[in-house]
């Protein structure tokens, strides 16, 4: 049971009388500080938790400049966020890792051009200490934005922007991912392979697109079919490959989504997959890729992996040494590797 001296909140001088030791040795404790004897360190926390004791945080962050919260900010509609699979691993790496390091994620959306003032307003507040972003347009504001602030901040994936700026991100391979799924589709005697690509104003479907074409040098431009990584989006990309290529016989997706709708669209039209055209999705999303009918070839990249190490990067930069129980050296830029899952569909 906590103990609340004379009633009140507990406060830092409580702390320091509980531990015997001093005001500063219990900050330094409390910012995780490392010149603090390990014994010394343990009473402390002891008499922390005996306490109740509370760090007041607008009091912390007039001291240290640190408000230990970070903006998510997504360039999505917000009804995307909870019902897309890929989304939910991204906030679940991220999550995790902050809770490791003690910080509070704030999540920002961005869902039409009236919200970038508002959201440009808040990461200019001093209201968090950096920024993770995603989702980014190659015309979109916020690389430049944050760079201008002088936020921290590291992006999911490959900025799309001129070469130059010293961007920090983290990104699977994209392109040799979409190489090694489009190889596999040629070795299985797939002569017709089309592909449902992503936006085609987001690097990662661009990269994606660039792979496809790195097998397929001399594919004609209506074997590509631009979607938006969704399951409606493929279904729509796929029927539009049909029409214009009826004897296709293979098909790469761009995400487990766009390939989950390719699926449903080859029955719609009575084609069976793989018999009459091969599906290879792109993601390996445990609920999609091993639910599908059948279960989905695709190239896995560790999602929630990306996010947790885009977490350790962002604090890496803003606290100037290496995250809570990690002895590496600083991070910069990071791609990913990925690797081809076959199953049934192709």
């Amino acid at each position: 049971m906590t103990e609340r001296p004379n009633g009140h909140r507990p406060t830092l001088e409580d702390v320091a009388r509980r531990a015997g030791v001093s005001k500063s040795t219990v900050s330094r404790v409390i910012n995780g500080e490392p010149q603090v004897r390990t014994a010394v360190a343990e009473r402390i926390r002891q008499a922390i938790a005996e306490l109740g004791y509370l760090p007041n945080q607008a009091a912390r962050s007039l001291v240290t400049r640190r408000s230990n919260a970070v903006a998510v900010v997504v360039t999505e509609p917000q009804h995307r966020l909870f019902v897309d699979p890929y989304f939910d691993c991204q906030l679940r790496g991220i999550r995790n890792e902050l809770v490791r390091q003690g910080a509070q994620p704030v999540l920002l959306f961005i869902e039409e051009p009236n919200d970038y003032p508002r959201v440009r307003h808040f990461l200019g507040g001093g209201h968090v200490d950096g920024a993770l972003l995603f989702s980014l347009r190659t015309d979109d504001p916020l690389p430049a934005t944050v760079d201008h602030m002088g936020l921290p901040a590291v992006f999911g994936g490959r900025p799309a922007v001129a070469s130059g700026h010293g961007y920090a991100y983290v990104d699977a391979d994209n392109r040799g991912g979409a190489r090694e799924a489009v190889r596999h589709l040629v070795s299985r005697g797939r002569r017709r392979i089309g592909t449902t690509t992503g936006p085609l104003n987001q690097a990662s479907a661009i990269d994606s697109l660039d792979g496809y074409r790195d097998v397929l040098l001399e594919a004609s431009a209506h074997l590509i079919a631009e979607g938006d990584f969704t399951r409606q989006g493929g279904a729509e990309a796929t029927a539009a490959l049909l029409d214009r290529c009826p004897d296709l016989d293979a098909i790469f997706a761009a995400s487990d989504l766009m390939a989950c709708g390719a699926l449903h669209m080859l029955r719609a039209r009575g084609q069976r997959a793989p018999e009459d055209v091969a599906v290879v999705g792109f993601d390996d999303l445990p609920t999609v890729a091993e639910t599908t009918d059948p279960p989905l070839t695709t190239v896995h990249q560790g999602i929630e992996d990306m996010r947790r190490l885009m977490a350790r990067l962002l604090f890496q930069r803003t606290s100037g040494r290496p995250t809570t129980g990690d002895s590496a050296p600083p991070l910069d830029s990071v791609i990913t590797p990925t690797r081809l899952v076959v199953r049934q569909s192709a």
